[in-house]
């Protein structure tokens, strides 16, 4: 009998053992960033939380996509990271939810202005400006022109070297079009990249996987923000960040809570958790440059600073708003996209 009531002792503590490690729940996170910092930033928060995080990996066009097709019944219940007009036209769609976190008195202006414009419907994380990398092994071999500015991309000793990501499913893209559209007017602008699909080998699914095969040699410039560049020269490859001298876009990398989220709780935890200064700063540690919306953050001595790039004023409302990025994007089908090589 003794020996009985010891082993219903050690089942009973077993359970209570496995009801503990899942007792705070579950999250269910979209990540539109690297892998690398998405699968860091899911580790740190289950470890400090006892959440379980569920945790997948899209690019900001296929989150918003399937954000709006589940929109009657959410599987997802908060979305970190991506370029902010997909979060910004969720939010004008009513698919995310108006949260106001205690962090907001931390955070730079930039991401301050990228909540109030959405009504609290999303938030700045991280920003970037918008650029390419170039491998300087390659340059050398093929002599092809240094490219400094947008109109050197037009060079025709780049034919078959450029890639960079399609607008549908990639927001880093998105922000070059709307970009452009706004440097030089858009018909211009469908002129410029006409002759730049002379140049495109690739218009890629994920928007840093251009200038990730810039660096393992396969084309000699990708089309990203330069803090994706520069990750790739941090790790040793020859990637030359580049800045064009005409001017550029830059992006506000956000969060957003999905309208109707089964965990909403740890949905807003995690969202408090992820503007904290001791957060942000370990994004280094997954080589990810982009600078950081928490003003007490470390900056990373690699990041590229606004204040030494030709940023245009970004009109996020304007190219956030649904329709006109479904204008924008059905030309690109039209005039581009059924044109590529």
């Amino acid at each position: 009998m003794r020996t009985f009531f010891m082993k219903l002792a050690l089942i009973a503590g077993i359970s209570t053992m496995a009801f503990s490690a899942h007792a705070n729940g579950n999250l269910n996170l979209i990540c539109s960033a690297d892998v690398v910092i998405c699968e860091q930033l899911k580790g740190m928060f289950e470890k400090e939380t006892g959440i379980q995080v569920n945790m997948v990996r899209l690019s900001s066009g296929e989150t918003y996509a399937k954000v709006r097709a589940e929109a009657r019944n959410p599987k997802t219940d908060i979305w970190w990271g991506g370029t902010g007009d997909p979060h910004l036209q969720a939010a004008n769609e009513g698919l995310t939810l108006e949260y106001k976190s205690p962090m907001l008195d931390q955070l730079q202006d930039w991401a301050l202005k990228q909540a109030e414009s959405a009504g609290y419907k999303t938030v700045g994380v991280y920003a970037g400006a918008l650029g390419w990398g170039y491998n300087t092994d390659l340059q050398k071999q093929k002599n092809f022109k240094e490219p400094l500015c947008w109109a050197d991309l037009l060079d025709p000793s780049l034919k078959g070297e450029i890639q960079m990501a399609n607008p549908n499913s990639s927001g880093t893209a998105y922000t070059a079009l709307a970009t452009l559209v706004q440097l030089m007017g858009e018909d211009k602008a469908f002129e410029y990249l006409a002759k730049l699909n002379d140049n495109v080998s690739q218009y890629t699914k994920s928007g840093s996987a251009p200038v990730k095969s810039a660096a393992r040699g396969e084309n000699g410039v990708g089309v990203v923000f330069m803090h994706d560049a520069v990750s790739m020269t941090a790790e040793g490859f020859p990637i030359k960040p580049v800045a064009p001298c005409e001017g550029t876009g830059y992006e506000i990398g956000s969060m957003s809570i999905i309208k109707g989220a089964k965990n909403l709780e740890n949905a807003k935890k995690f969202y408090d958790w992820a503007l904290k200064a001791e957060v942000q700063s370990t994004m280094k540690d997954a080589k990810s440059f982009q600078l950081p919306s928490n003003k007490n953050a470390e900056v990373p001595k690699e990041s590229p600073r606004f204040e030494d790039i030709k940023l245009i004023d970004y009109d996020f409302i304007t190219y956030g708003d649904p329709q006109k990025r479904k204008q924008l994007l059905e030309r690109w089908d039209k005039e581009i996209g059924a044109k590529a090589n």
